[in-house]
């Protein structure tokens, strides 16, 4: 190793590269480093000398980064964590703890597991942020650049540079509003239930809706020659769980703890069609990339995820049985 070279390189150099990358603004970055913006842009300028490149062009207010800066963006991250893992090995404190953990979540997930997660934070982790989303144009390429810390997601095939823990199962099933003409079934069958228009309601993460994409559900059909009538196409929880109980519209949901939908809204949900092909059981899992494998704030966070989940599955036995 060439000690002399290291010696001359400044590692706050670095911490300050990370915060103008997902920054894309000195002001930005200065802010988020407690730093005024003429330390910042200093700072940028030493960061030119030292890789000798420009690093960032400016278009408009955003600093875009060059393709040595793009290939610095993939790597540091892990760089980073790796420095930190050394440097406060054996004295993790959550309490101590400042900073913050990005999370992709399922809103129908969320709505159950997030406010839990924040009590436990607020009381344990108090100087940890939670930032919570639903929306992500790519939950691989997040979690590889370090946008995002976890996601929770359906069990799938994905990277290996990604790790996959069990949380929970979910069962699909139709819910339509108590009172409806079929909620008094025992079985629905297929038929009826297309006699009805669906809200398309988007389960898992996505960034844009429309009437176009194709659901599980509709592939199903298309496979037995038939479609679905959709009323309402929308990832916004609330407007489509309004939309059935003020409606005859059926939406496609999850079987799966949702207080909301027995507590605040009259739901009732049925068991697919038996002549309908379909997944009885969907796993759900916690994603995270193998950078953060070792660092000591999301090995906490990601146990505290699946603790609050066990939890909301204690009660939900409980509530079945009662």
């Amino acid at each position: 190793m060439n000690l002399q070279k290291f010696s001359r390189l400044d590692l706050n150099l670095l911490v300050s590269l990370q915060a103008l990358l997902e920054e894309k603004s000195v002001t930005r970055a200065a802010r988020r480093l407690y730093i005024t913006q003429p330390a910042m842009s200093r700072v940028l300028q030493r960061l030119r000398d030292q890789l000798e490149d420009p690093l960032f062009t400016r278009i408009g207010n955003e600093l875009v980064p060059t393709p040595k800066a793009r290939d610095l963006q993939l790597r540091l991250p892990r760089l980073l964590d790796s420095i930190l893992e050394v440097v406060t090995e054996g004295e993790f404190d959550p309490a101590t703890y400042i900073g913050e953990i990005t999370i992709a979540v399922p809103e129908f997930v969320a709505i159950s597991l997030i406010s839990e997660l924040t009590r436990v934070v607020t009381e344990q982790a108090p100087g940890l942020i939670l930032s919570i989303s639903s929306e992500t144009e790519s939950v691989q390429g997040e979690l590889a650049e370090g946008v995002l810390d976890f996601a929770i997601d359906i069990d799938r095939v994905i990277s290996e540079d990604i790790s996959s823990k069990r949380l929970a199962i979910f069962t699909p099933s139709i819910w339509m509003r108590e009172g409806h003409p079929l909620a008094a079934k025992s079985e629905i069958a297929l038929d009826e239930i297309l006699e009805y228009p669906f809200v398309q309601y988007y389960l898992l993460i996505s960034k844009r809706v429309s009437a176009r994409t194709d659901a599980r559900f509709d592939r199903a059909l298309r496979d037995l020659g038939r479609k679905r009538k959709k009323a309402l196409v929308t990832n916004q929880l609330m407007t489509a769980m309004e939309t059935v109980c003020d409606t005859d519209c059926l939406m496609v949901a999850a079987k799966y703890g949702l207080a909301m939908e027995r507590e605040m809204y009259r739901i009732v949900r049925k068991r697919y069609p038996t002549e309908l092909p379909h997944v009885e059981t969907i796993p759900l899992v916690l994603l995270q990339h193998r950078r953060t494998a070792s660092s000591p704030i999301h090995h906490w966070i990601s146990s505290k995820i699946v603790e609050s989940i066990k939890e909301w599955q204690r009660d939900i036995d409980a509530d079945s049985k009662s």
